[in-house]
């Protein structure tokens, strides 16, 4: 499926198809190193952790499943979704180890190492298949959503020191966005082999340095968050230092159980979203496991893990990164910005990456949306729209769980409303029923109505040879209706039943 934004009777191409090359995955590895700065360092600030830590984990994660993972092309990082858990998980550690120093970020790292093995276990145990489980309604719902959180994300660039801009800040701001986004959009339609996002970067990071123009940058950003600065030194090798007992396992379990989730979800429908725009099959399972190493590796070298990045692998693919090259030079190209760049990548205008933000939310959104909520069922229209909302207000792990109970519920009604039988009495005096349609849960209460035992004659046979026997529940009808059967003195046969 080719991402597209329909509009006037125009189809605009967001995402190319094409097969990526060494030169496509490097500068595209270049452009995402960039726009993972500021997210890495402000996920970093919602985990209540230092922007290094932050740093560290985007380029752990970013290395170990760009080599080992199911993906190819798809970013991993700290993530939002993962931060909203730790800040939480941060805090109560510091309670906890009271007496420690930075006990909480201790009782973190400790906690990404047995959500690695989690994670390890769900790719070896193969659940990475249950990504399948997922509507595409859902996965409209995942998109729009998270294009409009990306979104509000990058309404925070326009705040200084928590007061909004203003006046000349304000339009100034606004001009090197929109210059960006001009860049980004017709570059492409002039030479289609540049990354257009790392034009746009350079350009408008020349234009502030050298035409002396005030704006916020990725320093003054960092510094207006608490923090001092990205540079710092290869991460070191420390094994947590936490009680190892009982209790420190009941603190740590349930938090490691809710990142694995958030991580394995968001991770696999990116990959599954991925695979769509590029006309490719990730593994999921593959995923999985090298995710969870990857979170291993952050709890013993002191990174704040992460997961899949829908904004930055949706700006890698746009770019043409499409191999395991652009993810590997993404990470290493951070890591070098955070040991050797930090005073350029410091440089770097905020405006410039936010604009390459916006235009990665045009190339997320499900446009199509629009099109469709009048040609398509209508229980798929309110689960697009709930996912959104849900996905909004509070993270795609709820959301999707949400989607995909709800799709199944719907499933199930209207399942349960096909069960039929075809009733007579043939030549010989039998009573006749020939069953059509699911016998599980949802349909027993219909399927009991459709037999009249008081009136039917002393011999009756059921055919479910159009029928199938769904689950335990439905045995049960069975044998109930059986016995209800007998108790009138009639015989019933059963024929044709599932084999199973």
């Amino acid at each position: 499926m080719v991402k597209k934004l329909v509009k006037a009777g125009k189809e605009f191409r967001f995402i190319d198809k094409k097969a990526g090359s060494v030169k496509d995955d490097i500068l595209s590895g270049l452009t995402v190193a960039l726009a993972l700065v500021p997210e890495a360092v402000a996920f970093a600030f919602v985990a209540g952790v230092s922007p290094v830590v932050g740093l560290y984990g985007a380029f752990m994660m970013g290395l170990v499943t760009s080599i080992f993972g199911g993906r190819p092309g798809m970013i991993p990082g700290a993530t939002g979704a993962m931060a909203v858990v730790m800040v939480h998980l941060a805090k109560e550690g510091n309670i906890l180890g009271a007496h420690a120093d930075q006990a909480g970020l201790q009782y973190l790292f400790a906690t990404l190492l047995l959500t690695g093995v989690i994670q390890m276990a769900a790719g070896f145990f193969r659940l990475g298949k249950f990504i399948r489980m997922v509507p595409h309604s859902v996965m409209m719902g995942f998109v729009n959503g998270l294009a409009i959180v990306i979104f509000l994300s990058q309404l925070k660039m326009f705040r200084t020191e928590g007061d909004w801009m203003m006046g000349t800040e304000l339009w100034t701001m606004i001009g090197l966005v929109a210059l960006t986004m001009a860049i980004m959009y017709f570059l492409p339609k002039l030479n289609n082999k540049i990354p257009a996002a790392l034009v746009g970067i350079l350009v408008v990071s020349l234009l502030v340095i050298f035409g002396g123009i005030e704006s916020s940058t990725v320093k003054s950003f960092i510094l207006d968050n608490g923090g001092d600065g990205i540079k710092a030194g290869l991460p070191n090798f420390n094994v947590p230092m936490i009680p190892l007992n009982l209790e420190t396992l009941k603190f740590i379990l349930p938090y490691a159980m809710i990142l694995a989730a958030i991580g394995l979800i968001e991770s696999l429908m990116t990959l599954n979203l991925i695979d769509e725009l590029t006309e490719t099959r990730g593994s999921g399972n593959r995923e999985c496991v090298a995710q969870g190493a990857a979170n291993m590796v952050n709890g013993f070298f002191g990174g704040m893990g992460g997961c899949a990045m829908i904004g930055q692998s949706i700006i890698n693919i746009k770019s043409g990164g499409r191999g395991r090259l652009s993810g590997i030079v993404a990470a290493i190209a951070l890591l070098i910005f955070i040991l050797f760049g930090s005073a350029y990548i410091e440089m770097v205008p905020i405006a410039a990456l936010t604009g390459v933000m916006f235009m990665v939310v045009i190339g997320t959104f499900a446009w199509s949306t629009f099109q469709i909520y009048n040609k398509i069922p209508r229980n798929d229209l309110i689960i697009i729209v709930l996912v959104t909302v849900l996905t909004v207000l509070f993270d795609l792990a709820i959301a999707a769980l949400a989607g995909v109970i709800v799709a199944a519920l719907v499933f199930a009604w209207e399942n349960a409303l096909r069960i039929r039988a075809r009733k007579y009495i043939d030549e010989h005096g039998i009573k006749r029923y020939e069953i059509y349609g699911p016998l599980f849960f949802g349909s027993t209460t219909l399927f009991n109505t459709k037999f009249d035992i008081a009136n039917d004659p002393d011999e009756v046979i059921i055919d479910f040879a159009e029928s199938r026997i769904m689950d335990q529940s439905a045995i049960e009808a069975i044998n109930k209706l059986a016995e209800r059967y007998m108790k009138e003195g009639k015989h019933v046969h059963l024929k044709r039943l599932s084999p199973d």
